[in-house]
């Protein structure tokens, strides 16, 4: 069993992820501050930190830079602060995903699914991802849909990897910029919906499963 460290000052927040993390198959433990939080991970071996940036003794930031020097741990930034300073300086810190309050419990459980799976401690990783007729063979960089092979551009392929491996979450064309082309590419949010169009052509009947969401971005999503 995977198990989680919460640290944040508002008992209902923390309340809600341990319900909802106990669902998901989570054994989740509880901090109230980032002094606490670093006893916990000293103490402790987690699969997951979820750290908020506003606590009282010790902040978020603090936090993690001390988690990060004992352990190699996981961590997603959980805040109502929504500046893009906020999140390239948490980034810079090695934070592997940041989600901004209000949040989604559902969606932050399926990042959080996706953190661990990336960092190698869940034992459901593997070089195959696969959904109904689509196969994608990540070792022989291989798309087969319903059994046929499907010849696709490198960006067309790293992109449904990522769609695959975020399944049912919203992803901002700015995400899928830097996680797809990287920090330094200096494109436009055009290049994205260019790339979307000729993935769904690829995808075929399956293409209906990269949905846009008005305002904020993409998800792939079954009906």
């Amino acid at each position: 069993m995977n198990k989680l460290l919460i640290a944040d000052d508002e008992v209902k927040i923390r309340e809600v992820i341990k319900e909802y993390g106990k669902i998901n198959g989570y054994e989740v433990m509880e901090a109230s501050d980032g002094e606490e939080a670093i006893k916990l991970v000293r103490k402790h071996d987690f699969d997951c930190v979820i750290l908020d940036i506003m606590m009282p003794n010790l902040d978020g930031y603090t936090t993690c830079k001390h988690i990060k020097k004992l352990k190699n741990v996981p961590v997603i930034i959980l805040s109502a602060r929504q500046e893009e300073s906020d999140k390239l300086y948490a980034f810079d810190l090695g934070i592997d995903d940041y989600v901004t309050k209000p949040f989604s419990p559902k969606e932050l459980m399926a990042r959080i699914k996706v953190v661990i799976e990336r960092s190698g401690k869940s034992n459901n990783k593997n070089d195959n991802h696969s959904i109904e007729g689509i196969e994608l063979n990540i070792a022989a960089h291989e798309l087969k849909i319903d059994g046929t092979i499907v010849h696709v551009t490198n960006k067309e392929f790293d992109l449904l990897l990522y769609f695959l491996e975020n399944q049912n979450i919203v992803i901002s064309r700015e995400k899928l910029l830097s996680s797809v082309w990287g920090y330094d590419f200096y494109g436009v949010e055009r290049t994205i919906d260019t790339h979307i169009k000729m993935l769904r052509k690829s995808l075929g009947s399956y293409g209906r499963y990269i949905k846009t969401v008005r305002g904020e971005g993409y998800k792939f999503e079954q009906d």
